[in-house]
C-alpha cells in the first residue's frame, strides 16, 4: 500500500510477496584490488526465479553509489519476484578505490567485469546465501543500471566503447552473452562531440559504440533529464541507446522525469532531483513489467503495461519500440 501514488494505479502489478535481504555477501576477486561485496534481496517464497543484476550509478552521495543504494528498485523487484544482485563498484565512495586507482574515475572496465564475475560465481553466491538455493532460475538473468550503470548494463548486452584518452580501449567488446535482457536508466548516450567540454576532459570513456547492443533492452529517460555537465546537446542525449542500436528496443519515457526517474536511487537521496512517488512507482512497474515479459517470452505483462500507460495513466510518459 503507498498513499503517495496517484496514476500509476493504474499499471498493473503483481500481487507482492515478502522478500529478505542478505549483506554482504562477498566474492574474491584477486586482480580486482578489492573483494567484490554484494547485497541479495530475493523474494522469500516462490522457485524459478529470474535474477537480475542492478549497477549503480556515480552519484555525489555517500553510500548510495553502492550495494545499499536504489532500495526503492531492489525491494520493489524482489517483492515482484526477481532475485536481485547489487555489487559495490569501485567507483564507491564508501567502499570502492581512490581517485589516484587506475581505472579512475569510473572505473568502466572493472564495473562490467564485476557484472561478468558475479555470473561465473552464482554457486558461490548461494552458499552465502542458502535461502536462494534451488529457487532461482540461472537461464534467466538480466541486468538494470541507472545512469553510469546505464553504460555498464549496456556494454554487458553488446555496446562497445572507445576511450580517445586511453590507446588500449579501442572497440572494447565486453559483451556477456548470458544476460538475456536489459534495463537501461538514463544511460549517458554518444560520446565524441555530443560530449561537454568537461565531460571530453574528466569522464572521456562515456564514448559508447551502440551499433553492436544487440540484446532486447528497455531505455527508460525523463523528457526534463537535460545533463549540461555532460553532454552539448538535450534530453534526447539519454536515449541514444535506444535510437543508435539495432535489434528489438523499446523506448519509456517520463513526462517531467529527470536524472532520478521520481527517485530510483533512494528514498529522499541527493540524487532524487525529481523526487515524485508517482513517477517512481511508474519506472518501478514497467520495468517489473518489462523484465517479466523479456524473461519468460510471455508479453501480456508487458502489452497490459503499455494499454495502461496509454489509457488512464498517459500523463505519465509514453512508450515506443522498434
Amino acid at each position: 500500500m503507498n498513499n503517495l501514488i496517484n496514476l500509476a494505479r493504474h499499471l498493473p502489478i503483481g500481487e507482492p510477496v515478502p522478500a529478505l535481504s542478505i549483506s554482504r555477501v562477498v566474492l574474491a576477486a584477486p586482480r580486482r584490488g578489492l573483494p567484490l561485496e554484494l547485497r541479495l534481496t530475493a523474494p522469500a517464497v516462490g522457485d524459478d526465479l529470474p535474477i537480475l543484476l542492478l549497477s549503480h550509478g556515480h552519484g555525489p552521495s555517500l553510500y548510495t553509489p553502492s550495494k545499499d543504494g536504489y532500495g526503492p528498485l531492489a525491494n520493489f523487484l524482489a517483492e515482484q519476484g526477481f532475485v536481485v544482485i547489487q555489487p559495490t563498484h569501485l567507483n564507491s565512495k564508501v567502499a570502492g578505490l581512490g581517485a589516484d586507482a587506475p581505472g579512475a574515475p569510473l572505473f568502466w572496465r572493472s564495473r562490467v567485469e564485476d557484472m561478468s564475475l558475479i555470473i561465473d560465481q552464482l554457486d558461490e553466491i548461494q552458499a552465502q546465501a542458502p535461502f536462494v538455493a534451488g529457487r532461482w532460475n540461472k537461464a534467466r538473468i538480466a541486468a538494470l543500471g541507472h545512469s553510469l550503470g546505464g553504460q555498464t548494463v549496456g556494454m554487458l548486452l553488446g555496446a562497445r566503447l572507445n576511450d580517445p584518452q586511453d590507446p588500449a580501449a579501442t572497440n572494447v567488446n565486453l559483451f556477456e552473452p548470458r544476460i538475456k535482457a536489459g534495463v537501461l536508466l538514463a544511460p549517458p548516450g554518444n560520446g565524441g562531440a555530443d560530449l561537454s567540454a568537461f565531460a571530453a576532459e574528466h569522464y572521456s570513456a562515456l564514448n559508447p559504440d551502440f551499433s553492436h547492443m544487440v540484446t532486447p533492452t528497455l531505455v527508460v529517460t525523463g523528457d526534463s533529464d537535460a545533463s549540461p555537465h555532460l553532454t552539448v546537446r538535450g534530453v534526447d542525449w539519454h536515449a541514444d541507446a535506444y535510437h543508435c542500436s539495432p535489434g528489438r528496443k523499446t523506448l519509456l519515457v517520463l513526462t517531467g522525469g529527470k536524472h532520478g526517474l521520481g527517485g530510483v536511487a533512494g528514498y529522499d537521496a541527493a540524487e532524487t532531483d525529481d523526487e515524485n512517488p508517482d513517477r517512481l512507482a511508474a519506472t518501478q512497474r514497467l520495468t517489473a513489467a518489462y523484465l517479466r515479459s523479456a524473461l519468460t517470452g510471455d508479453d501480456g505483462a508487458w502489452a497490459q503495461a503499455c494499454e495502461a500507460l496509454s489509457g488512464s495513466a498517459s500523463a505519465l510518459g509514453h512508450v515506443e519500440s522498434k
